[in-house]
């Protein structure tokens, strides 16, 4: 039998200590927490100590880039170039009245004109609204991480060792943890839903499904040291409804299923997540699509639709967007979710980029490596708004026969009457609109799928058709005059 000697004895003694130590804080202070969804305050402490060093860290590399007449580069926020919200025609019109001093309709072609499509396509290459809402988004301070400051150079010794002990506790304090806390998360989660789907349908599996997923993504979360803010939580998506949220990340999922309890929808994978989406529709009823359905838009919309007619069913979670933007703006969303007539229940998510970028670029990073990223970073700090619910709004035939009616009863109790319809791509536009606006983030019409395809040829036809009505406008002015 093989001896140990003294030495390799007592490393294996501090080993097994160290272990047992660090599962009883995980249980103690993380994973009992999580169970009942209660917090010691211990990320917030740890986020105000963030900031105070990261606004320390900032001020010495100004300080040191001004002794050593270093330029300091500062993001363009709203980009680098200013544009004014002006149509074709008051922009060509403008163009004219600059180059010539003849009347602005007169001709019906100048070739003046073509100034303003090149200027566009200028403006377009250097300043690319839907390119740039791909790619991290540039901090004005630095948080110590290497990757998210072009201004990150050496300054000053205290600096450098500085960021050296952060990379120390990043990935050998916190990665171990957060992995821990992540394996631990995903197998309750598998092992509950599970268990949980062999129970008889009735309020006691409802009951249990509901409180494993909660605690499961609860742990997930603490796994990212993730530090949530979420506001007007009685505007929470209630059953048979349909809750739409701007989409930055894959972790928005757990971002918001750790407040609520949700029904997702999603192609069916294979692996791991295979492996997942099959313990968690067993106890509950998740709307989960073959690879060959997904593409069948009726199918999809016929699936929806039946789970909406059942109030007693959970709400559905949908990123319309249909792909991860950078979490400055909001683009076009995808009308399917906003054609079935149930009731939509927007949410805003911001995150704050100075602990951590939450972005995924999928055609950069594949998964692994973004969840590398994410749990090296030093936290995940976003905000989440609960907006109230918002329906597509009635024709103007029912709105007056509701008012024939019922006229008198409604002015009495001061009933708002609806507006006219609208189409499932204006209420989209609408709804997307409201996420912008209380998310602080820039509303687009680009469709977020241009990451990977080129502009539809609709979009050019669009401008010549506009170019043209302003000519043929002009000589059908003349012809009656």
């Amino acid at each position: 039998m093989f001896l140990l000697l003294p030495f390799d004895s007592l490393v294996v003694n501090l080993l097994g200590i160290s272990i047992t130590v660090l599962f009883t804080l995980l249980l103690v202070f993380i994973i009992v927490p999580a169970i009942f969804g209660v917090s010691f305050g211990i990320r917030k402490v740890y986020m105000k100590t963030l900031l105070k060093i990261f606004q320390w860290a900032t001020l010495r590399i100004e300080r040191g880039a001004k002794e050593k007449n270093h330029p300091l580069y500062k993001p363009y926020v709203n980009g680098i170039i200013a544009k004014e919200p002006t149509s074709l025609e008051e922009e060509i019109k403008e163009i004219r009245r600059s180059g010539s001093g003849k009347a602005l309709d007169t001709p019906e072609f100048e070739l003046s004109d073509i100034f303003y499509f090149c200027r566009k396509g200028i403006e377009t290459i250097m300043d690319d609204e839907v390119t740039k809402r791909f790619s991290a988004e540039e901090l004005e301070s630095w948080n110590l991480l290497s990757r998210t400051n072009y201004n990150f150079q050496y300054i000053s010794l205290r600096l450098t060792v500085l960021w050296g002990l952060g990379v120390l506790i990043r990935y050998c304090f916190l990665l171990p943890l957060r992995i821990a806390l992540a394996f631990t998360g995903i197998s309750l989660l598998v092992t509950g839903t599970t268990v949980v789907g062999y129970l008889p349908n009735g309020r006691c599996k409802e009951f249990l499904s509901k409180h494993v997923h909660l605690m499961c993504y609860r742990i997930c979360v603490r796994a990212l040291t993730a530090i949530i803010t979420y506001h007007d939580r009685e505007n929470r998506p209630r059953n048979g409804g349909i809750c739409v949220a701007n989409h930055t990340s894959p972790i928005d999922v757990i971002i918001l299923a750790s407040d609520g309890y949700y029904a997702m929808v999603g192609q069916i994978h294979g692996g791991l997540m295979g492996v997942i989406q099959r313990a968690m529709v067993k106890a509950c009823p998740h709307v989960w699509f073959e690879r060959s359905e997904v593409k069948d838009r009726h199918l999809v919309a016929k699936r929806l639709t039946e789970h909406v007619q059942d109030k007693s069913k959970l709400p559905i979670l949908i990123f319309p967007e249909g792909t991860c933007i950078n979490n400055t703006s909001v683009m076009m969303f995808k009308k399917g979710s906003f054609e079935i007539g149930a009731t939509v229940y927007p949410v805003a998510i911001k995150y704050d980029p100075q602990f951590g970028d939450a972005f995924w670029n999928s055609s950069k990073y594949g998964m692994v490596t973004y969840l590398l990223r994410m749990m090296t970073s030093w936290a995940i700090v976003c905000s989440v708004w609960y907006m109230p619910p918002m329906t597509r709004q009635v024709s103007e035939e029912i709105l007056d026969c509701l008012t024939c009616l019922f006229g008198p009863w409604l002015l009495l109790n001061s009933f708002v009457l609806p507006q006219p319809e609208e189409d499932a791509v204006q209420f989209a536009n609408r709804v997307k609109s409201a996420i912008a606006r209380q998310g602080g983030l820039v509303d687009l019409l680009w469709d977020g799928g241009l990451k990977r395809e080129k502009v539809k040829d609709t979009f050019k036809e669009e401008q010549q058709k506009l170019y043209s009505k302003m000519i043929v406008g002009n000589h059908e002015d003349r012809s009656r005059s």
